[in-house]
């Protein structure tokens, strides 16, 4: 009894040193973990709020379902030791790294914090988005930069250059294999761009955001051109001018409930399918405000978004790039709850012609969907190329040919419909039976021909118009006569180039059908290392 009565206390003692120890190390975690959630200061954080941005954090966790960030690297410092940098460490280095899900689905997201350096990159957290990038494509899950930076940290010279070279050699390996989504929430300049540029998508928040290679000094230095950051970079400038992004948001919380609706059109990884929603829409749905809707005259404009809302689950389209080369209308929408890219002519804006920047937009789209496993739907009405010197010189030749090979490359299931026009080359690039589109309907509105009657009677008769007696009145008939003879959808129908002349109030239900017919469709191109698409 004598050597319990010594030995308790000993043990006691020990027991409550050893507690003593481990609460100390605990406390040490939780006061660096404090000191990292805390970035760049109180005073920092709130001139951020004051500028209508949410903190760095706040962002993470009003993009992912509640509860679910799992952060990584929280604790990682740089390792520069010039300029005084020691001594001017903050843990995390600002960036936030991690993982978490969307509508149940795993992501990981990277997070800029301003406040911490300008958001500036370094050797060190471009290290913890090179590691999240990796571990996203070996688990298959997408990728989503919120990007606030004020660029490579200048004091560490080429290790934040080598740091973005990094990046960008991740985002090309991993293009095609998981989604990547940047979203521009303050200042992207410089070097920093070219990792939202090789992204699938870019979003843009007006007033707050600007993506630039070179600021408004440098181009008022270098040509004399004097304009804003806004004018330069901002979100209405890349998704009306340049192209560069695809949506523009008011607001941070705005822009980040866009991630999250795109994200649920799309598979997690290109050997998935995308999620399937519950549609309470009927399959065979017939809309009679479809036989009317294409005007009689055929120079006369409609607004194709009427047939695609009148066509698609419940009437919802998500656009994409809906302020770019609005002549071609591109975006995500639902058939019988299966995720479905859409292709179409917009005969409301420069009467539906092929451009320049109206075939890139269409083409990049297009090969979106084709890595990704998401059907094509092309509703077509196109007259052709837009003519002029000014697409001549631009190359539309060149860029028109990108929309022609993506459509022709893409395996996924491609269905068209031809709502009115397609007259010549243009009729070819829209997803024709001839490169591999695997179902095409025509309305009997259709017009399929080498170009329109009027262009076609002046080039066939214009020696007879130019002897005849009443060159006008022969031109009149002439042209009713092309017009009755071609320009309809039944020659093609006859020729087996479209599969069906439909009614167009039956155009869901034979959509939806000609889906559920491809829903285990095979193709495959050539083995090759990669295709030489004309850029």
């Amino acid at each position: 009894m004598l050597l319990i009565a010594v030995t308790i206390p000993r043990f006691s003692t020990r027991y409550n040193l050893i507690a003593m120890k481990l609460e100390e190390k605990l406390q040490e975690l939780q006061r660096r973990s404090t000191l990292a959630e805390e970035g760049g200061g109180a005073a920092r954080l709130e001139k951020q709020h004051k500028q209508g941005k949410m903190m760095a954090r706040e962002r993470i966790e009003f993009l992912l379902d509640e509860g679910t960030f799992e952060e990584t690297d929280k604790l990682v410092t740089h390792q520069c030791s010039d300029f005084g940098m020691q001594d001017n460490k903050i843990y995390g280095d600002g960036f936030i790294t991690g993982y978490g899900k969307i509508d149940g689905r795993t992501v990981f997201v990277f997070a800029q914090d301003f406040t911490v350096f300008g958001g500036s990159l370094s050797g060190a957290n471009a290290a913890k988005i090179v590691k999240i990038m990796d571990m996203a494509a070996k688990v298959g899950a997408p990728v989503i930069g919120l990007n606030d930076s004020g660029g490579a940290r200048i004091q560490e010279g080429v290790m934040s250059l080598a740091g973005y070279a990094d990046i960008f050699l991740r985002n090309t390996l991993y293009s095609g294999v998981v989604p990547q989504i940047s979203a521009i929430m303050g200042p992207c300049a410089g070097g920093a761009v070219y990792s939202p540029a090789i992204t699938d998508f870019v979003l843009m928040v007006d007033k707050t955001s600007y993506m630039f290679i070179t600021g408004p000094d440098v181009i008022r230095t270098v040509t004399h051109e004097d304009v804003t950051k806004d004018q330069l970079g901002g979100a209405m400038t890349h998704n009306e001018i340049s192209g560069v992004a695809h949506f523009a948001a008011k607001d941070d919380t705005e822009c980040l409930s866009m991630i999250r609706e795109l994200l649920s059109f799309m598979p997690s990884n290109n050997l998935e399918e995308a999620p399937r929603k519950t549609c309470s829409d009927p399959v065979d749905r017939a809309d009679a405000a479809l036989d009317t809707l294409v005007p009689a005259e055929s120079n006369q404009p409609y607004d194709m978004k009427d047939v695609i809302q009148h066509v698609v689950d419940d009437g919802y389209f998500f656009e994409v790039q809906e302020h770019y080369a609005k002549n071609m209308v591109i975006g995500f929408a639902r058939l019988g709850g299966k995720s479905v890219g859409v292709v179409a002519n917009q005969p409301a804006f420069l009467a539906g012609t092929l451009d320049i920047n109206a075939s890139v937009k269409g083409a990049r789209f297009v090969r979106f969907c084709d890595c990704f496993n998401i059907p094509l739907i092309t509703l077509e009405d196109v007259p052709g190329f837009l003519p002029g010197t000014a697409q001549e010189y631009g190359g539309i030749i060149r860029h028109g040919a990108k929309l022609l090979y993506a459509f022709a490359e893409a395996t996924v299931p491609k269905i068209t419909v031809i709502t009115r026009k397609a007259y010549g080359g243009a009729y070819c690039v829209m997803a024709s039976k001839h490169i591999r589109a695997d179902v095409n309907y025509a309305w009997p509105t259709a017009e399929i021909a080498v170009m329109g009657p009027e262009g076609a009677v002046d080039i066939v008769y214009k020696r007879d118009l130019e002897q005849a007696a009443d060159p006008v009145a022969m031109r009149k008939e002439k042209i009713e006569e092309f017009r009755d003879r071609f320009a309809n959808p039944y020659v093609a129908a006859d020729r087996g180039f479209v599969d069906a002349v439909i009614q167009p109030r039956e155009t869901r239900k034979k959509l939806i059908q000609a889906l559920e017919m491809l829903e285990n469709k095979r193709d495959k191109n050539p083995p090759k290392k990669h295709g030489n698409i004309p850029l």
